[in-house]
């Protein structure tokens, strides 16, 4: 039976939670400059700036075709909320950047076999209080590893609040104005309490 998520018939004009881990749920980013090359590969395929190969060759743009709205990389894997503006957009930009990165992390850590547990998963995200919601779950991403999901250098959420820029990390489909981002910040750090407080309980829990 295939994996839940696995098999996908995409919709243009639809939101997506893309998903992946490493292989035996290895780690796929092991140093911060790990982490900025696997930003990058979305940079260099989403962003409007023209950059080139080791060849002098233009590097493929998917921005027609598929946005990046939010992210997170942990180190053995990783989630983004992407807007499909064409059914197959998604399958072409994480076809590229995973076989790119892979070719990086093979290379720089002489890794051979499988990089990551499979193909990436996709769930379709079908009406707006769960795309709210998704987006709150992947910046929260980083209390796992007791991180600030704040401060967490990995994410977009220094995009949601406007201490960060980029034309390739599409917030505005969330949040557009200085209000908009400090409600976006409040809804998030609302659901950090609640996530805390359940931790200890279950914590508590466990030691009885």
């Amino acid at each position: 039976m295939p994996k839940r998520n696995s098999i996908k018939l995409y919709g243009a004009d639809q939101y997506y939670h893309i998903y992946n881990r490493g292989g035996n749920q290895q780690n796929i980013f092991i140093e911060p400059d790990d982490y900025f090359y696997f930003l990058n590969l979305f940079r260099r395929h989403l962003s409007d700036e023209i950059m080139l190969d080791h060849y002098g060759r233009l590097f493929e743009k998917f921005s027609d075709e598929v946005e990046i709205v939010a992210f997170c990389l942990m180190p053995n894997h990783f989630h983004l909320l992407c807007y499909l503006k064409q059914p197959d957009g998604i399958v072409h930009l994480m076809r590229s950047t995973m076989t790119a990165y892979t070719m990086y992390f093979n290379k720089k850590y002489k890794h051979t076999g499988k990089l990551y547990e499979g193909a990436f998963l996709a769930a379709r995200i079908d009406n707006e209080a769960y795309l709210w919601q998704v987006s709150r779950y992947i910046h929260l991403n980083s209390l796992d590893a007791g991180f600030d999901f704040r401060t967490y250098a990995y994410s977009s959420m220094a995009y949601f609040t406007g201490e960060k820029h980029a034309n390739w990390v599409k917030t505005d489909r969330l949040v557009e104005t200085d209000h908009d981002r400090h409600e976006y910040l409040e809804f998030v750090s609302d659901y950090k309490t609640m996530y805390q407080e359940m931790k200890y309980l279950k914590n508590i829990l466990a030691a009885e």
